[in-house]
């Protein structure tokens, strides 16, 4: 695994760098070439999500502007839906489809969507693993802790698990989201964009997901080389 005193699972760490880097790199290039594609209606993302919520009869959920770019998200908790400054006031394609995106989580919760319910469970848990997973992996490298390592290492595996369960969860928004938008809010030659923006959003969690895994490899493959 060494090379001239070079550890080769930096090659891990790096491929999630890229990854991830590659990720942002398209959401970003894909949500800006779209937000200069205006909709045909002139629908703002704060109208276009009013309109979604009332249609399917959601009247406890609030729509809100938050400062940011694509720091849109649906609060569940307080039933407040908020739309950043690229897609609060703006009625551009982009702008539209990531409302339509975070109507789709209060679709969910509305719903009572199965695996947004077993997301929201696992967050404490997640929370507090997630603090305590590197000191144990660090002080186990430290020490020599075999043991210490691996309960890190099993601590730290419950980020990915909660990530992992946070793909069906947006990929079941965006498909929401198009079905409501498609041939009513949107016309048919902006949904393909629409779709477009959605994806590259998805894929952003993919990237974490996968970097989150070869993280946890990279782990086992350092503790394996120790106790050998």
């Amino acid at each position: 695994m060494n090379f001239y005193g070079f550890d080769n699972t930096y090659f891990l760490i790096l491929i999630a760098m890229g990854i991830s880097m590659l990720a942002q790199r398209w959401v970003t290039s894909t949500f800006n070439k779209y937000s200069e594609w205006q909709t045909s209606k002139a629908v703002t993302g704060k109208e276009a999500a009013e309109v979604i919520l009332r249609a399917h009869n959601i009247n406890n959920v609030t729509v809100e502007h938050t400062s940011g770019s694509l720091t849109d998200h649906y609060d569940p908790t307080n039933k407040v839906l908020r739309l950043s400054d690229a897609t609060y006031d703006r009625t551009s394609v982009a702008a539209v489809a990531v409302a339509a995106h975070e109507c789709g989580h209060a679709l969910q919760d509305a719903d009572n969507y199965g695996f947004m319910r077993l997301r929201a469970g696992l967050v404490p848990i997640v929370n507090f693993t997630s603090r305590v997973s590197m000191p144990l992996i660090f002080i186990g490298f430290i020490l020599g802790y075999a043991g210490l390592v691996n309960i890190g290492i099993i601590a730290f595996s419950a980020v990915l698990v909660f990530q992992l369960v946070t793909l069906p969860v947006e990929f079941n928004a965006s498909n929401r989201a198009m079905k409501i938008l498609d041939g009513t809010i949107l016309t048919q030659d902006e949904i393909a964009p629409a779709k477009k923006v959605l994806r590259a959003a998805a894929f952003t969690y993919v990237a974490a997901a996968l970097g989150t895994a070869l993280q946890i490899l990279r782990f086992v493959l350092l503790s394996r080389r120790r106790n050998n």
